[in-house]
């Protein structure tokens, strides 16, 4: 490993930039740190301008680039039992602890130590860094940046998600659409249950149409799937509502989330739940009128398919001299530089199994593969 990766992932890892705060004093240093290279960073803020996204080229703006793409954002800390500061770095026994070293500071880390190598190698071909706001979210961030990348720059060749897959080369993982669904009822006495309508019991029967809708799907999941589990999932994760026992429940709120496999369409579940909502909203009105069933759609990222012959998983098992490939069930921000038409795996240092762990950690020889990968990156973007 050497010390100007390690000093970087040091540096990264000490910005606290958990999802519910800001990412700007670490994207105001990426900028810092790219311009005393000579590098311009340009930023893509969101609406408030608490958050940003910032790209930047290394290179001549030529066509054929690669993009090297990574959230900045982290999971929070809050009850997790961690040994050292998360937001310190620690060294020790071969391992770099701190919140985001797997997932996935490290990989931005290496790109931007290895900034003057690429500048000194004279490339034919740029790299152009991606950083991210709100990935642990739902993805929120990245899209406005892609399009910034598609309406100003050359045509990339690739793109390369450095989540943490051990290095090996990721070519598919599943979609991730994020719900609430808000049930408002009718308050009476529980004694006269006729005259009311119950959000919460009205909302139990949602949740449990959600769940047979995952039963059907893991019933006709391919048995061929690379997927584990197979098939496309759904989680009712938080519920809420309710006053007392003895209330009809004027309000139910819950959070749910559709996971589909690449090739099976979300909006096809939600539209069957929508359906059956209508149903049911349906029969609440009959009791009163100020009865409703509403649900929101907050997040959304599509799945990440494999590319038969793609260009980024050539490119990916050239560098890492290894042709097997695997697929992954969470979500990420791949699949949405695919749906921008761009050739697109997952490959980074670090293990998922770390990921949103207390003590979370890094193996340095992961740290020192990717170098090398990153190096080796770079002699062919120069040749």
């Amino acid at each position: 490993m050497d010390k100007a990766s390690r000093d970087v992932i040091a540096r990264l890892v000490g910005f606290d930039t958990v999802s519910r705060r800001s990412n700007m004093a670490l994207i105001d240093w990426v900028r810092d740190y790219l311009a005393g290279h000579g590098v311009e960073g340009r930023i893509v803020p969101n609406a408030d301008g608490s958050k940003a996204n910032l790209f930047a080229t290394i290179g001549p703006m030529a066509e054929g680039g690669v993009v090297l793409s990574g959230h900045t954002d982290v999971v929070p800390v809050d009850g997790q039992a961690w040994d050292t500061d998360p937001f310190t770095l620690v060294e020790r026994d071969g391992r770099l602890y701190g919140r985001g070293t797997a997932d996935m500071k490290s990989f931005s880390a290496i790109a931007l130590a290895l900034v003057p190598e690429m500048l000194a190698a004279g490339l034919k071909r740029p790299v152009h860094l991606a950083l991210s706001y709100d990935e642990e979210i739902g993805c929120l961030g990245a899209p406005a940046m892609i399009r910034r990348i598609a309406a100003e720059l050359p045509r990339p060749g690739a793109v390369i998600v450095g989540e943490p897959t051990s290095m090996r080369v990721v070519v598919a993982h599943k979609g991730c659409y994020v719900l609430r669904t808000t049930v408002t009822g009718h308050e009476v006495h529980s004694a006269h249950m006729d005259r009311g309508v119950s959000a919460v019991m009205t909302a139990a029967r949602l949740v449990n149409f959600i769940a047979d809708m995952g039963v059907q799907a893991a019933a006709g999941a391919d048995p061929s799937s690379p997927f584990d589990p197979p098939c496309t999932t759904m989680n009712v994760g938080i519920i809420q509502g309710g006053t007392a026992q003895n209330i009809t429940a004027r309000h139910c709120e819950f959070m749910w989330d559709i996971r589909p496999v690449p090739g099976d369409d979300w909006k096809g579940y939600h539209d069957r739940f929508q359906e059956f909502s209508d149903r049911l909203r349906a029969e609440m009105r009959r009791v009163s009128p100020a009865c409703d069933i509403h649900t929101d759609v907050l997040a959304g990222a599509p799945g990440l398919a494999p590319e038969p012959a793609g260009a980024a998983a050539q490119l990916c098992h050239a560098l890492t001299g290894r042709n097997d490939t695997g697929v992954v069930s969470y979500g990420a921000e791949a699949g949405q530089f695919q749906e921008a038409g761009l050739s697109t795996v997952m490959c980074g240092p670090g293990s998922i199994d770390q990921a949103h762990q207390p003590n979370e950690y890094i193996d340095i020889a992961q740290v020192t593969a990717c170098e090398r990968f990153l190096r080796d990156l770079t002699r062919r973007l120069a040749a």
